[in-house]
């Protein structure tokens, strides 16, 4: 071969494509959509940083049909939900935390005002599914499963929808049209309804069983937890969820001025606070010190402001009745030190000696948890201390029964409900495909090229700008006091679009070309979708993945 008709080894005249200097790496980068650690503490798998990404776009809709993919309340959500995605969030060790529960809101309160509604089924399935209990768990299942095309029916024992949204949350924390608007929707889609139909007797389990393809219980826990050291048939003793029942439907019960609320959970914040608007006085006693109360901080905060007198760390030793002069109730009371076990609901306290104290009052509302009343299934089904027993999919050990929300869960709160209703959905459509292994991996989040949550350290962090987390406005004291007008406002439009520009896109590619413009090798490609990296010219420096805004590039080590 002549020797000048091969290329020169360091410059050319012509073209460096010649030159294929991919054989000199030991690593390849590859892009990737990776799970954000908010997505990962979500208690529904909501795809935050996509939906984020189209509402900072300005595509409102298609943020809420993103977010409503996996929980068909957003308005809701983001007015009640413990937020553990912002607890999550990268952006908490490099300023403050997206708020992402205010921009979920913000979302679905513009889908409300708009009249947005849910496409109907793109199918029609013969097989018909029974839920029990119209609460969030079981609209959630209701709506992912009338979206496959399902034939639902929802039985309710009570004579409207919502379950413990509707007597458990006060309006000026869920405002009612709220409520209403988004559980409309649900039901709009072809959801059959049945209030005042309690699941009353196993044979009721086994009319349902035999009339349904498949039955999925979330009736929810409705029984009062009680302390020992109370007579209940005391008309001075009232439980927690009762009263707060009858004052989110306007009929306050009668109970003299003082009120003693035992216990430190958000249902014991929501009866102080209402207590409050109905011109009581309010101490509230909890077992866990301020910062160990399971009600999130902002409610404890605002019922604070509102005048609730915080007596915490301490317990109930013994309750005397009013004397014959009608002086009231003595509550002798002890501080003691709350030492939080494992799960919820598991503790232990110990009493520190000298402490002793004592409350006047003339009524006690106890409002310490509630446990589901099991009953009426007979032994049926499988239980695990006072819930019943399900897998991870949401299945009982019965044929074709799925259990879930606060019936089959200690995790107390309205998303996780929901995710609840959504996986037992997922297992139920999986099943009565015939595809059940399919459905497990769907479950466990099939279709995410990677299970890693993006950390900060792969985030170039240095394209963020530093910015505030922006607060909303809540309502003055004197205000709140009169009425239930709603506590917390909105973010405005502004404030809204803002907040999105905060947020990382953790493991989401938003096409910024930084790995095109980058590469020294010319080695990343804009194709169709997104980008390509050609073997055949990338050296493996690894300068792409470093200069990634949000951690959608990762480098994998090639064996040869």
């Amino acid at each position: 071969m002549n020797v000048r008709e091969l290329p020169p080894t360091a410059w050319t005249t012509g073209t460096t494509e010649v030159f294929k200097t991919g054989t000199w790496r030991a690593a390849l980068p590859r892009h990737i959509s990776a799970p954000s650690p908010c997505h990962g503490a979500c208690p529904v798998d909501g795809d935050i940083a996509h939906w984020i990404g189209r509402a900072r776009a300005r595509d409102w809709r298609g943020a809420w049909e993103i977010l409503a993919r996996n929980n068909p309340f957003p308005a809701v959500a983001g007015r009640v939900c413990h937020h553990p995605c912002e607890a999550a969030c990268n952006r908490a060790t490099f300023d403050e935390a997206l708020a992402i529960c205010k921009l979920e809101r913000h979302v679905g309160d513009v889908a409300l005002a708009e009249g947005w509604s849910f496409a109907p089924a793109d199918e029609e399935r013969a097989e018909r599914i029974a839920i029990v209990g119209g609460g969030p768990s079981g609209l959630s299942a209701a709506w992912q499963l009338r979206r496959r095309g399902y034939a639902v029916t929802i039985f309710e024992a009570r004579p409207k929808l919502g379950g413990l949204m509707r007597d458990g949350i006060p309006a000026y924390r869920l405002p009612r049209a709220v409520l209403d608007g988004e559980i409309r929707r649900i039901v709009e889609l072809g959801v059959e309804v049945r209030c005042g139909e309690p699941l009353d007797s196993p044979q009721a389990l086994q009319r349902l069983r035999d009339g349904f393809d498949a039955v999925y219980l979330a009736f929810g826990a409705r029984r009062q937890k009680r302390l020992p050291q109370l007579d209940y048939d005391q008309p001075w003793v009232v439980d927690g969820a009762s009263w707060l029942a009858q004052a989110n439907a306007g009929s306050v019960p009668a109970l003299g001025r003082r009120l003693v609320v035992i216990g430190g959970g958000s249902a014991a914040i929501d009866v102080a606070r209402s207590a409050r608007r109905a011109g009581h006085d309010v101490t509230l006693l909890a077992l866990e010190r301020e910062a160990q109360m399971p009600a999130q901080r902002e409610e404890v905060e605002e019922a604070l402001e509102e005048g609730v007198r915080l007596a915490d760390g301490a317990m109930l030793t013994r309750a005397a009745p009013p004397g014959a002069a009608g002086d009231g109730i003595a509550l002798d009371c002890v501080a003691v030190r709350f030492v939080a076990g494992a799960e919820r609901g598991d503790f232990r306290i110990e009493p520190v000696p000298g402490s002793e104290f004592r409350l006047e009052a003339d009524a006690i509302v106890v409002s310490i948890g509630q446990d589901p009343d099991l009953s009426m299934l007979g032994g049926a089904i499988a239980t695990r201390g006072a819930l019943l027993q399900v897998d991870a999919r949401q299945a009982t050990g019965v044929s074709r029964v799925w259990a879930g929300g606060d019936v089959a869960s200690m995790a107390r709160f309205v998303t996780e409900a929901v995710g609840m209703g959504k996986r037992a959905a997922l297992a139920i459509d999986a099943a009565l495909r015939g595809e059940e292994d399919r459905g497990a991996a769907r479950l466990q989040g099939a279709g995410v090229p990677s299970e890693r949550l993006v950390p900060l350290e792969a985030i170039a962090d240095f394209y963020h700008e530093h910015a505030p987390r922006p607060d909303a406005p809540r309502l003055d004291v004197a205000q709140r006091l009169g009425g239930d007008a709603e506590v917390q406002a909105s973010f405005d439009l502004e404030q809204a679009l803002a907040e999105t520009q905060r947020c990382f896109s953790c493991g989401t590619c938003i096409a910024c070309d930084n790995c095109f413009h980058y590469c020294p090798d010319l080695a990343i490609r804009r194709v169709s979708g997104g980008y390509d990296v050609d073997g055949d010219y990338c050296k493996g420096c690894g300068i792409c993945v470093r200069e990634c805004p949000t951690g959608s590039m990762e480098m994998v080590e090639e064996v040869r």
